[in-house]
């Protein structure tokens, strides 16, 4: 369509001199100024949350994203690889620079420190609030070249549009969103960009790019799996289809060899990609290629019967010593087996009933059919649309988008969180599709009015300009309310950060909810430096980076048994709880309660995976789960609720003295605007603890454990 529109060229005038612009340069010219206009359109659609509030870190994860990459910008590289961060994890700790992918935060310290010898003043803080948008940046870039490569530029062009502003990938990209998916998205469509001219030229120089592509992945995102077994699953569907040839061995030989020995200089990957299960499926492709080659070269060599004699031996015995080989190494532990995440991936109800830790992250909930129009729109619709146009015409580039498209909806769909990673593929095919359909009727355009005339009452071309004006009048509508969408969905769900709650009065005027950040600088301000913080596992990061304060669990949840103790303290009475937090040195416990301002978040909605996690260790076998229902099975927090809940130390903690506070007009005093009901146990003290501070909206509180009493001689 932009050859359509460059038809006629362009004249400029400079100097008295005429300039006539050939098609060609002013198509060139074109294509440069849409891609920038997106590129600059995906930067300032991230900034929603710096223009409403002020340039603060997202979430619960970017916080330790955030205060890694300030000690490693402050301390240098070997003292962050050697880090032992004795703040998390009490009283463990945690090895920081051998449990994390450092790829962002080399990134970011990058960054700074060349704007420091540029000497642009710039505070760490403001480099990683702004990377993601500068990333999303980039990906706008590499969406359209890839998409180039696999079907034309106008394609890319509406390609590079599209996820410039999807809501899919604004979720992880918007200003102050410092994680990990921040920079792999682009990691991961830099290396399939590559992995295609790779396929197509059959030379070591793109694999090589490809390979370093890839080990920039690996240092970014655990994701980096998906990408490894992806490609290989190309690999072996051109080898069903009999497009397997020497471009691909070189291809794949190229990225596997050099990428897994990348890939293992990260400390955290470490032997994984030759010993976990998750990494196998690469390795036998490798294997299956060089099986591959040998017969191709012994095919050329032999007569037709010597070689199929041979074959089939081979294929046997290769099979066999594969399978004997394979079983070995995992009964005797060389091979890991797949892990946790691993399995919930392939069995969506793997986790709920066997790892509660995973079930409970709400990113790791299945997709409702809901989110995929909230985060997409058009882009479901049209989706299928490109599938069409890339099986109308299978090339090897179009056979690994469509696997790509495929199997991202698959895992989309068994994991929420993995949206994330199905949207730049629907943005792809969903801009073939539409400049596939465009181009296509916009050929039907008539531009001589006597031809229209002429042609209007032709069988084959009947009122054929007034169709196509039709179709693509409606597409433009489409695409016009697919940018509204987008615009609406990132200004009400993606741009308020987590930590910073805002919420409208009944006369429309905003109110801004501050709590946390009013609570970690209570606690940095008036606690001991040395003070031991107790707090479910979601908010550690966010303790240590805001608060300075030790905890005992953090978003890492590497340790299920340290979880499942502070579950075990939050669910059991005070006198139990008390000697759980006299065994792990507690100071101050930190609660989240939305009872009063109607915040649905807090750790009463949680508690269940407390008791599911307190209770799926040894030492929690006390612990059960249908304890805390009513006899009729029901969770309910007023009078009628089990006599074990309203008497546990979450409970407490969340309901003390709010059983005098009157939250609604015409509701008794202590009625929770969350669970809609009164609660049932008002009038209690604590004896163990002691109320130290209550943020003004009562979000979070935070109590001081007593010491023991002094029984003297």
């Amino acid at each position: 369509m932009l050859s359509i529109m460059s038809s006629t060229g362009v004249q400029y005038k400079k100097k008295g001199w005429l300039i006539q612009m050939s098609p060609e340069k002013q198509d060139t010219l074109l294509k440069m100024l849409i891609l920038s206009m997106a590129a600059i359109l995906s930067f300032s659609t991230r900034l929603f949350s710096v223009l409403r509030f002020e340039s603060v870190i997202h979430e619960f994860d970017p916080y330790f994203n955030y205060r890694t990459t300030r000690f490693l910008a402050e301390e240098g590289f070997y003292s962050f690889h050697n880090w032992f961060d004795d703040r998390a994890w009490y009283p463990l700790g945690r090895i920081i620079g051998g449990t994390i992918y450092p790829g962002l935060m080399i990134t970011s310290a990058t960054i700074y420190r060349v704007l420091r010898f540029l000497n642009i003043p710039i505070d760490v803080r403001n480099v990683c609030v702004f990377l993601a948008p500068l990333f999303s940046s980039l990906t706008t870039i590499v969406t359209y070249l890839l998409t180039k490569e696999l079907k034309d530029a106008g394609s890319g062009l509406v390609a590079a549009a599209m996820i410039s502003i999807v809501p899919g990938y604004i979720s992880r990209s918007v200003a102050g969103s410092y994680d990990n998916e921040g920079i792999a998205i682009f990691c991961m469509l830099l290396t399939y960009y590559l992995w295609i001219k790779a396929v197509k030229s059959g030379t070591i120089y793109w694999g090589a790019l490809c390979a370093i592509a890839y080990f920039y992945m690996v240092s970014s995102w655990g994701g980096y799996v998906f990408l490894i077994n992806l490609i290989p699953l190309h690999v072996i569907a051109l080898m069903i289809t009999g497009r397997f040839s020497h471009r691909i061995y070189i291809a794949y030989s190229t990225v596997y060899c050099l990428g897994t020995m990348l890939s293992m200089q990260i400390s955290f990957v470490g032997f994984q990609p030759v010993q976990s299960s998750e990494h196998m499926a690469a390795l036998g492709v490798f294997g299956l290629c060089q099986l591959h080659a040998f017969v191709d070269y012994v095919r050329s060599r032999l007569p037709k019967e010597h070689f199929e004699v041979l074959f089939k031996t081979v294929i046997f015995l290769t099979a066999g010593l594969s399978a004997l080989v394979g079983g070995v190494l995992t009964v005797t532990g060389k091979i890991s087996p797949w892990t946790g995440r691993f399995y919930s991936l392939l069995d969506p109800s793997y986790a709920k009933n066997n790892i509660p830790i995973i079930a409970s992250v709400s990113e790791h909930q299945p997709t409702s059919w809901s989110s995929f129009y909230f985060d997409l729109q058009l882009l479901v619709f049209m989706f299928p649309v490109g599938l069409y146009f890339c099986f109308s015409k299978l090339t090897d580039a179009n056979i690994f988008i469509i696997l790509y498209g495929v199997t991202s909806i698959y895992f989309a769909g068994v994991m929420v969180r993995l949206m994330l990673v199905l949207a730049p593929v629907m943005c792809i095919l969903a801009g073939i599709g539409v400049s596939s359909m465009m181009t296509t009727y916009a050929k039907q355009l008539d531009v001589s009015q006597q031809d229209r005339k002429t042609k209007r009452f032709e069988s084959n071309f009947f009122m054929k300009s007034e169709v196509a004006w039709t179709f693509l009048t409606v597409m433009m509508a489409l695409l016009v309310t697919y940018t509204f969408h987008c615009t609406w969905v990132t200004s009400e769900a993606y741009s308020s950060p987590s930590i910073v709650l805002s919420a409208r009065s009944h006369d429309g005027s905003r109110i801004i909810f501050d709590d946390f950040r009013e609570a970690y600088y209570w606690l940095r301000q008036n606690t001991p430096e040395d003070a031991k913080v107790m707090s479910w596992w979601d908010y550690g990061y966010q303790i240590t980076a805001m608060a300075n304060r030790t905890i005992l669990v953090d978003n890492n949840t590497w340790n299920n048994t340290h979880i499942s103790r502070v579950g075990q303290a939050m669910a059991s009475s005070e006198e139990k709880a008390y000697e759980i937090m006299r065994e792990l040195d507690v100071d101050y416990v930190l609660v989240i309660f939305g009872g009063l301002t109607g915040y649905s978040s807090d750790d009463i909605n949680k508690f269940l995976w407390m008791v599911r996690i307190g209770g799926s260790t040894d030492r929690g076998r006390h612990i059960k789960e249908q304890d805390y229902y009513t006899p009729s099975g029901e969770f309910r927090i007023d009078r009628e609720g089990s006599p074990i809940l309203l008497n546990c130390l979450m409970y407490k903690m969340c309901y003390y003295r709010f059983g005098s506070v009157y939250t609604e007009a015409g509701k008794p005093p202590g009625y929770d605007r969350v669970r809609n009901a009164e609660i049932g146990n008002k009038d209690f003290e604590l004896d163990v603890l002691e109320e130290a501070y209550t943020t003004e909206h009562w979000l979070v509180r935070i109590y001081k454990v007593k010491k023991l009493p002094n029984r003297g001689v």
